[in-house]
């Protein structure tokens, strides 16, 4: 029996450092404390933007269970931050995340021990670097620019079954406002579409408002009318989609955004694409509980201070299921390769023998055969341009 000490003195050493490890688990168990987490939303569930972000609130919640507490406030008013950020101030959070567009700066040096993240925009980047704010998106012109390959092969089928003439294959935009972010995201979806269909032409019509279900669907019955074959949307509500559902003069299908439409347009929604907010919030909450650094804990490009962008490679955008039933058989294996394109780097989206102008400032022009790389250097679309060749605004 010579050896058998030895066994039993090792079977009782790793007893003894389970025993150890089990005890430290507990203790961990024990003694973590629960993180308070915030949600500002503009508006509430029932708009597509607002539901997409919350559901990274429920992928929060479902994947630390009881180490979060969540706290919810919806329609909020860009006017009216500060009430509400006072309300989750007061509930306890440890981090308040925000899609609104307001301002949220000035409440992150109110509250300076409370991290702050908004979905950056135009107006969100204060002049000063404060440590606990921080901003990021999705690299969404990408998603745009694979939906309108979708919209392409669809255009193409329908030139090839005689439902239009390739001179008649026009693509509708129903647009909120001139924003860089919305004119970034049409821009990518019809070099998308051109891709498969070289003499598309878009048009856009503006609603002037981000969530009007009746504007919404209004504008995108008119570009219906007005022959577009395809719409798609940078708008907040299912409108766009319905009216494509409940146009019956001829054969129209629709490209929706933020979420799948598909329930509310079986008949006629290809696809949408969404801005997965998912990663972001949970890596960034799990900074806040191991006390570390956000940008240095979430996968993705860090911009300027504390911002932070990424696209397909990191999950960041995504497509929605494709509708088998309408799309063309072999759009799956072109949005695939597509994706890698991009992930790779070998797609350059804004390039191309187009020129566009600033429809701000005739002066600010560019030439898209020298390329142009959007979100090069913060994660708000900085591309602005208007191709008039291809694109059409309607007043």
């Amino acid at each position: 029996m010579k050896g058998t000490g030895k066994k039993t003195k090792l079977l009782i050493c790793i007893l003894a450092a389970a025993a150890v490890l089990m005890g430290l688990v507990g203790y961990m168990r024990a003694t973590a404390h629960t993180i308070t987490v915030g949600f500002i939303y503009d508006n509430d569930e029932t708009t597509p933007y607002s539901y997409n972000f919350y559901l990274a609130q429920k992928a929060l919640q479902d994947t630390y269970g009881d180490r979060v507490r969540a706290v919810m406030v919806s329609n909020v008013l860009e006017s009216e931050i500060a009430e509400p950020v006072k309300r989750l101030a007061d509930a306890g959070c440890d981090i308040i995340f925000t899609n609104s567009y307001g301002n949220f700066s000035a409440m992150a040096k109110r509250y300076p021990s409370i991290e702050f993240c908004q979905a950056s925009n135009e107006i969100s980047f204060p002049n000063e670097q404060i440590d606990n704010f921080h901003t990021f998106k999705g690299e969404v012109y990408q998603g745009r620019y694979v939906s309108g390959v979708v919209a392409g092969l669809k255009l193409q089928e329908m030139i090839e079954r005689g439902v239009i003439s390739a001179q008649e294959a026009k693509v509708g935009f129903v647009a909120a406002y001139p924003y860089h972010e919305v004119i970034s995201g049409f821009t990518a979806f019809i070099l998308g579409v051109r891709t498969v269909v070289p003499q598309a032409t878009l048009r856009v019509k503006y609603t002037n408002v981000w969530s009007s279900y009746t504007i919404e669907k209004a504008c995108a019955t008119e570009l219906l009318e007005e022959g577009c074959a395809i719409i798609s949307q940078h708008s907040d509500t299912r409108g766009p989609a319905i009216a494509c559902e409940e146009f019956y003069a001829r054969e129209a299908y629709h490209v929706g955004y933020n979420i799948d439409m598909t329930d509310v347009a079986p008949n006629t929604s290809l696809t949408s694409t969404r801005i997965n907010w998912t990663p972001y919030v949970l890596s960034a909450v799990r900074a806040v509980i191991e006390d570390a650094p956000i940008e240095e804990t979430v996968l993705g490009t860090v911009h300027a201070h504390n911002d932070m962008s990424a696209g397909f490679e990191h999950g960041w955008v995504e497509l929605t299921d494709l509708n088998t039933a309408i799309v063309p058989h072999n759009t799956q294996e072109l949005v695939s390769q597509t994706i890698e394109g991009l992930e790779d780097g070998s797609i350059e989206v804004f390039s191309g023998d187009y020129e566009g102008i600033n429809p701000n400032d005739t002066s600010d022009t560019i030439d898209l055969r020298e390329g142009y790389t959007e979100n090069e250097q913060s994660s708000t679309p900085s591309f602005h341009y208007l191709l008039s060749s291809i694109v059409e605004v309607e007043e």
